[in-house]
């Protein structure tokens, strides 16, 4: 297991820098940050020479990404337009982001997991015709929708939770920000664990710890849902990185300002070392992500080793 940890982390490596890469060059190669940072006005040419300077911008562009990667590994993620560093941006909204992930995730794998298992014990009744219905509606809506209605009826209207997020963002506030951020996932979670569930039902391992005369219970929890969970963990450890850093949309509605909300800033403003930085971070949090999932194989699956 250790050796196999070891290779997949040095596999990171190139897929980091190729990542980091294509980013970068998106980002300073297709615009340009000083024309951006001066907006509709002409910057003056020695002013925009001498920023241009400080900011490295004046150099060719592998050099300037070499520079950018010298400076995150000592944890300079560069400093933003409005002369705020990067790296407090980033304590500020990560935090709130990871909070609102965790609340999403929590939905995604108790509501998500547990309507699945049950529809798919149930396949062809009307628990599973009922499921794959909802699950249908729910991916059919936009997540702008989905989120301006529930926070009109459960915050507003009814008043069951909080419509708004305060500053400090507690979990009891994101709730509903994370049942919305979490609602597309957590359909797919249902019906990826419906799936898997109602095809593994009718395997022969299955039909042998029956005859065994194990209960059902333990039949479902020790064997079926185990090797059905694969397909779902694989899911939800891609979807980690996803919702971090996607949602844009939903802490826009609840006014999050995590880290969705300061790159829709950073992109809005063309502020490049700010979308830079942040994306980077997602792109290390993805990695992490699928490297969990890949050890989380052989402790679902006891057939899976790692050599």
């Amino acid at each position: 297991m250790g050796r196999y940890v070891i290779r997949r982390l040095l596999q990171m490596i190139p897929v980091f820098i190729g990542s980091t890469f294509l980013i970068f060059f998106m980002v300073y190669a297709l615009g340009d940050p000083i024309a951006a940072l001066f907006g509709d006005k002409a910057p003056d040419p020695a002013t925009a020479a001498r920023i241009r300077k400080d900011l490295y911008l004046d150099e060719p562009l592998w050099k300037q990404y070499l520079h950018y990667m010298r400076q995150i590994l000592t944890g300079d993620f560069g400093t933003a337009f409005n002369g705020q560093q990067v790296t407090e941006l980033m304590k500020s909204a990560f935090p709130v982001t990871l909070r609102l992930t965790i609340v999403a995730l929590l939905f995604e794998i108790l509501v998500g997991i547990t309507l699945g298992v049950l529809s798919g014990l149930r396949r062809g009744r009307s628990v599973d015709t009922s499921v794959l219905l909802l699950t249908l509606i729910v991916v059919s809506i936009p997540t702008f929708v989905s989120g301006y209605v529930l926070q009109y009826l459960l915050g507003v209207k009814w008043g069951w939770v909080s419509p708004s997020v305060s500053p400090a963002a507690p979990f009891d506030e994101l709730i509903l920000p994370g049942l919305v951020l979490a609602l597309t996932s957590l359909a797919y979670v249902t019906r990826l664990t419906r799936t898997s569930i109602a095809e593994n039902s009718r395997a022969d391992y299955v039909r042998t710890a029956v005859a065994k005369g194990l209960s059902r219970r333990r039949v479902v929890t020790r064997h079926l849902l185990r090797n059905s969970l694969i397909p779902v963990v694989t899911f939800i450890g891609t979807d980690i990185g996803a919702l971090m850093g996607g949602a844009i949309v939903t802490e826009r509605i609840f006014n999050i300002h995590g880290v969705g909300y300061q790159l829709y800033q950073g992109i809005l403003r063309q502020n490049s070392p700010t979308v830079v930085g942040f994306v980077t971070v997602l792109v290390i949090v993805f990695l992490l992500a699928n490297l969990l999932v890949d050890l989380l194989y052989a402790v679902l699956d006891p057939r899976i080793r790692y050599a």
